[in-house]
């Protein structure tokens, strides 16, 4: 168990800086908040061992999607347009 709470928690840290790295490209203060809660779910694995933090950031970030604050939409939007 603990080898797959490794292996989620690295996809999770993975996930945080691929929005970390969009939120610096295209200031979409939703991608911060979604990068901050899936490095705060792995860190909190990480360091209790559980895979409880996991299902709850991954929880988390799909109602914070819900709630429209993914830059998912934005960023299709954005390159649709003709200059």
């Amino acid at each position: 168990m603990t080898i797959i709470i490794y292996l989620f928690s690295a996809v999770f840290f993975l996930l945080a800086a691929a929005l970390v790295f969009t939120w610096w490209q295209r200031r979409h203060p939703g991608a911060l908040l979604l990068a901050a809660t899936y490095a705060m779910a792995a860190t909190l694995a990480l360091l209790l061992q559980t895979w409880w933090p996991l299902v709850i950031g991954f929880l988390s970030a799909w109602s914070l999607r819900l709630m429209g604050l993914d830059p998912g939409t934005e960023i299709a939007k954005k390159q649709d347009t003709p200059l």
